[in-house]
């Protein structure tokens, strides 16, 4: 008996993915919750779980094909089923070759044959035995005998040459070198992060009046505040005091006292939030997520901490849900972690502001008459002129740059 493996609900307003791989072929073994697909969603990769315990069988999508939520996309043979049964044909030569085929499949033991791969076999009169395997353990496929039927080798023709040993697997065929003053080019379909990430971006810059402000803090107080208590820090909470966790809770005392940055546009009215949500872009092996801490005004440093380190972690594993990366109210993106000194982020819908930072390098300032070197950061607002004016916006950073430069003021919300 066959169990079927349906597309999982992906999350609110989520009604298809994209099938971005098999993590199991036809013919292997499945243990109960084993991931055995992925699919890509607009925001990010969800494994599908073994509905349960057998052999993986009838795969009816393939890589990059669009299935619907609730979709059957594969059977879980159950182990020790009977295996389909081969069709039965008119009577006469074919009958005979089928028959044929049958007592080569019973004879031939060694082989592990899914029932899918076995009713290929039988359909087309294959010795599979004659074939080379190419899943799990030189196991055959479902594509590896539609491969050997298209090239029409029957039972009763001449064989193909036996496989290499498994110990010596064929080596792949390596592509013709390059000629001299060739120009190659590659062609790699999108994934559908990327098309949608692209899609939005697009959106917002067509939507919203988009402008940026920029302001310079020095990062000397927070820099002498993490050397003093970073080890402190993690012996008392087990994780490591960032740059990120003063950002956040800088930008939360300036929305405070700036609430529309962190307000957006519905229809003619504007939606202030008395919460702060901050959508903070991580890597991801696709592109970038903005998986969102909730409540980021009431959270303490370390909170702030675990959960960015978290975040960043199970962006890299692909387990980040659906969940956590909806209903952000500001976004911050760190591009100083790839060395970039300045850029104009653009703002993630429906939010109405992003706040871009960015690596610190030392340059010459000006303090109490002297020229001196100061470890410096570029802070970007890209934000909706439609709801923001530039007073707020220059506001906004302004009080991020107190906060920043004497970090008490962090603590005593001023």
């Amino acid at each position: 008996m066959a169990t079927e493996v349906k597309v999982p609900t992906l999350g609110e307003s989520i009604t298809e993915a994209t099938l971005g791989q098999w993590l199991k072929q036809p013919g292997d073994s499945v243990a109960l919750d084993e991931p055995i697909a992925s699919l890509e969603t607009d925001k990010v990769a969800i494994e599908v779980p073994a509905p349960a315990a057998g052999t993986m069988g009838d795969q009816l999508a393939k890589v990059g094909d669009t299935i619907a939520v609730g979709a059957v996309i594969a059977y879980v043979e159950a182990a020790g089923a009977a295996p389909a049964s081969a069709p039965v044909n008119p009577k006469g030569a074919g009958e005979n070759i089928a028959l044929k085929a049958e007592e080569t499949v019973e004879d031939s033991p060694h082989l592990t044959l899914s029932p899918a791969v076995r009713r290929i076999v039988l359909e087309h009169h294959l010795d599979p035995s004659k074939i080379k395997g190419t899943g799990k353990d030189g196991r055959l496929t479902k594509d590896d005998v539609l491969a050997a039927a298209a090239n029409g080798t029957r039972i009763e023709e001449t064989p193909a040459p036996p496989p290499a040993p498994e110990s010596e697997p064929a080596p792949k065929p390596a592509p013709p070198p390059a000629k001299a003053g060739e120009r190659r080019e590659e062609r790699v379909r999108m994934t559908r992060l990327r098309q949608t990430v692209a899609r939005r971006l697009k959106e917002a810059q067509n939507n919203a009046a988009i402008l940026t402000t920029f302001n310079d803090v020095d990062m000397s107080a927070v820099m002498e505040a993490r050397a003093k208590y970073k080890d402190l820090f993690e012996k008392k909470h087990g994780i490591r005091l960032g740059f990120m966790g003063f950002f956040v809770k800088a930008a939360a005392l300036a929305a405070h006292d700036v609430p529309s940055v962190n307000a957006r546009i519905d229809g003619e009215e504007i939606v202030y939030h008395e919460y702060f949500d901050v959508s903070v872009a991580v890597s991801a092996p696709h592109g970038l997520v903005v998986p969102v801490i909730r409540d980021a005004q009431a959270m303490s440093f370390a909170a702030i901490e675990k959960t960015i380190a978290d975040f960043g972690k199970r962006a890299k594993d692909g387990t980040l849900t659906m969940e956590e990366m909806q209903g952000g109210t500001f976004t911050i993106s760190n591009g100083g972690v790839f060395g970039s000194l300045l850029s104009t982020p653009i703002i993630n819908p429906p939010q109405s502001a992003v706040l871009g930072m960015h690596r610190i390098e030392e340059r010459p300032v000006v303090r109490d008459g002297q020229i001196v070197a100061r470890p410096m950061m570029y802070l970007a607002l890209s934000y909706d002129h439609r709801l923001i004016d530039g007073r707020e916006a220059v506001t906004f950073l302004v009080r991020m740059k107190e906060a920043l430069e004497d970090p008490t003021r962090l603590l005593i919300d001023l």
